[in-house]
């Protein structure tokens, strides 16, 4: 393994480690400023933000390796299918908060902006 897939997958574990932490703790905020509903939308959110990253990083070793396959591509439309779904099961039938679950679907964002900052701060020469 190389230096630079050391640091790569250093990276990586400071963002799962990030999304859980900022999911955790948006959940926690939002259960105390507006109630349960609030709190579990924010966790739902923050759950399918972290399935789409964990896909999102399959999909780019898979690219990125010889193992590349035509069904990557039919995987990668499914998985819209399935995060469309459940967006919409969330909307007409959840009691959960849809504003609260938008917001949480934010978190791997926020996750990936900690791990830029956290590289500027420590940057390596």
């Amino acid at each position: 393994m190389t230096d630079d897939e050391r640091f790569l997958e250093r990276a990586v574990a400071r963002i799962w480690k990030a999304i859980f932490l900022l999911g955790a703790a948006g959940a926690l905020g939002a259960f105390l400023w507006r109630g349960w509903a609030w709190g579990a939308g924010f966790a739902v959110g923050s759950a399918v933000s972290w399935l789409n990253f964990r896909w999102l990083k399959q999909l780019a070793y898979t690219l990125g390796s010889d193992h590349a396959r035509p069904r990557t591509a039919v995987k990668l439309g499914f998985r819209y299918v399935l995060l469309g779904g459940g967006a919409y099961v969330i909307l007409k039938y959840s009691l959960v908060s849809p504003l609260a679950a938008l917001a949480g679907l934010f978190v791997s964002v926020a996750a990936v902006i900690v791990e830029i900052l956290f590289e500027l701060v420590y940057a390596r020469n």
